[in-house]
């Protein structure tokens, strides 16, 4: 027994982008190392999920009554629990099967139907228990990883942006791609973290980070619609990464039709 807290990160439906980013942080993870117990985490290590725990991760959406129960016995181990992704804050991309008919694409897509345990909606951990912090992005911001890991440890609170990524475009002295080029860009209402990584390459923001606190989706739409965005396109941009953050998903479909 070492006496430091101990670490345990879980997966559920996602694709382990998030997860990797811990391991991404390379040399801040030797210190990460030295400070915790890295009691659980497949990613990286063979040890098995026994005992409690005093900080856990959790990568990927409730998809399955499997991942359903999982998460209530997870969160009863856990001093403390950050979800980490967009598939963890809202459901990630896989949550486009929230507004289908699941039963039908199952048939469609699998040959044995019969094999398939799924519930009909991907949901993010917080519909199913108490989240103490959600780190967003897909994947997450390693800076804001670490972060939060050594804000946890040292028992505040962790400092991540609350403002658009259009803040982080003026920073970093980019073009305005909407203003210059009229592309289609999601920046304005979504959530800081990426370092406004697509709009440096001339490209729209597409809402990784998930929608920032009170984003004004209806005036971004509106505005959208001047650049000659027809009501589909608007949509679908706003049917991705974060497709069931409730900002995001009641501007999609104000645009059904």
């Amino acid at each position: 027994m070492t006496g430091k807290p101990r670490l345990g990160v879980f997966k559920f439906s996602s694709c382990d982008g998030c997860q990797l980013s811990l391991l991404d942080c390379e040399d801040e993870l030797l210190a990460v190392a030295g400070a915790i117990d890295i009691a659980y985490f497949p990613e990286a290590t063979r040890a098995d999920d026994v005992g409690e725990y005093d900080l856990v991760l959790v990568e990927g959406s409730v998809t399955t009554p499997h991942e359903a129960t999982a998460i209530q016995g997870i969160r009863k181990r856990a001093r403390k629990l950050i979800t980490i992704g967009a598939c963890a804050t809202s459901g990630g991309i896989q949550a486009l099967k929230n507004m289908a008919d699941v039963e039908e694409y199952i048939r469609i897509v699998y040959a044995r139907p019969d094999y398939i345990s799924t519930l009909d909606t991907a949901t993010p951990i917080a519909d199913h228990v108490k989240v103490d912090f959600e780190l967003r992005g897909c994947p997450i911001d390693k800076r804001q990883l670490i972060e939060m890991i050594a804000a946890t440890l040292a028992g505040r609170r962790p400092q991540t942006p609350e403002h658009s990524t259009c803040i982080e475009c003026k920073r970093a002295g980019n073009l305005c791609v909407m203003v210059a080029h009229g592309t289609p860009c999601l920046g304005p209402v979504t959530h800081a973290g990426c370092g406004a990584l697509c709009p440096g390459y001339s490209r729209g923001c597409y809402g990784c980070f998930g929608p920032k606190e009170t984003p004004n989706t209806a005036a971004l739409a509106a505005q959208l619609a001047e650049l000659g965005t027809d009501r589909g396109t608007v949509k679908r941009l706003f049917s991705t990464f974060n497709t069931n953050a409730p900002a995001f998903r009641a501007e999609a479909e104000s645009h059904d039709g």
